[in-house]
């Protein structure tokens, strides 16, 4: 997206970081976007910064604000909310109060009444509330959800989600302060995809469990059942998967056609990032589609996509709804049910 000549650009605050999250990197995409962006500040808030210390960097360069300060400026029109999840609803629900475009870190806090009430505000304020799950600008993921819409794929039977990797001792430890861990962690990401794909399920059977590894009692694996009326959808999760990356997949099962995507996504090789040039989070992805003959065999059809980067198409169609030129594909009743439905898949 280029900036046309005499736009006014965006003046913007982040609210907050997150310790496991991206929190980093979406304000380092602000920062790469200035003919897009003017960024005014940031704000720390809870115990950020002594829990996230090693992350205040990404702010150099840029003066810290009270929280207030962001909140009551009038001419900071958007703020981004980047808290540990658990924080998620309690600063969004201000900045959304104070009338400001929001785009949050996914998927909110633990609490679904002040998530509702959230909603609400910004249904009353009629202003952008646009929500960081990370494969909605993946393009293979974006088309796929086209083709399915198109009728191309048939009747969807199963939808299968994974997305797993290895996390260190004190990650696991952290999960204890999520419902259901890794379910409300990495878990909303895939469970955004099904809903997009299917819509509400019919009923919803949750799986969490502790693998206990090193001597850790915390729900570092997921797993959800999702019932629809013809057929069962699943998402898994874990936190103990080595080469786990390696393995988040999409498929997508349907009586004419069944697509795979994996991984979801891939890091540059050293030939690619010589073609492209330097860009943090730029990568590919690869599917495989496959088709039944007039012999009755299966068909594949291979491709790998083009590069892209995760959080630029995120913060610059972020910023086309602010302008209003683009209308968020993602309805608040739609947030609302993404949320309702992860909270069922963790058991609450």
């Amino acid at each position: 997206m280029q900036k046309e000549v005499g736009m006014k650009k965006i003046r913007i605050a982040q609210i907050g970081l997150n310790q496991y999250s991206h929190s980093g990197e979406i304000f380092e995409t602000l920062v790469k976007f200035p003919d897009i962006f003017e960024i005014v500040g940031y704000a720390l808030v809870e115990d950020e910064r002594e829990t996230c210390a090693n992350k205040i960097k990404h702010f150099d360069g840029y003066p810290e604000l009270t929280l207030e300060q962001i909140l009551n400026d009038p001419t900071i029109e958007a703020v981004t909310v980047e808290t540990d999840e658990i924080h998620l609803t309690k600063y969004v629900q201000m900045a959304a109060e104070h009338g400001k475009h929001i785009h949050m870190e996914k998927p909110g806090g633990a609490d679904l009444a002040a998530f509702e009430r959230l909603i609400e505000t910004v249904k009353a304020q009629g202003t952008v509330f646009h929500i960081g799950y990370m494969y909605r600008y993946n393009p293979f993921i974006r088309e796929a959800i086209e083709s399915v819409k198109r009728g191309e794929l048939g009747e969807i039977f199963s939808v299968e989600a994974h997305m797993s990797r290895y996390d260190p001792p004190a990650v696991r430890e952290w999960f204890n302060t999520l419902p259901g861990g890794m379910m409300f962690y990495l878990g909303c990401h895939l469970i955004d995809l099904v809903l997009q794909i299917q819509g509400a399920p019919k009923r919803v059977i949750p799986m969490t469990f502790s693998s206990g590894k090193d001597g850790i009692i915390s729900p570092d694996y997921g797993l959800a059942m999702l019932e629809y009326d013809n057929g069962l959808s699943f998402v898994r999760m874990s936190g103990v998967e080595i080469g786990g990356g390696s393995r988040r997949q999409l498929v997508l099962v349907g009586d004419k056609k069944t697509l795979e995507i994996k991984p979801l996504e891939r890091g540059l090789t050293e030939e690619e990032k010589q073609a492209y040039g330097p860009a943090k989070y730029a990568m590919t992805t690869e599917r495989v589609e496959r088709t039944l003959n007039e012999q009755g065999r299966s068909v594949k059809k291979q491709e790998k996509s083009e590069i892209f980067c995760r959080y630029d198409d995120m913060m610059q169609a972020f910023a086309a709804m602010v302008r209003g030129e683009k209308e968020n594909p993602y309805t608040l009743e739609y947030e609302l049910l993404l949320y309702r439905t992860l909270l069922q898949c963790c058991g609450i």
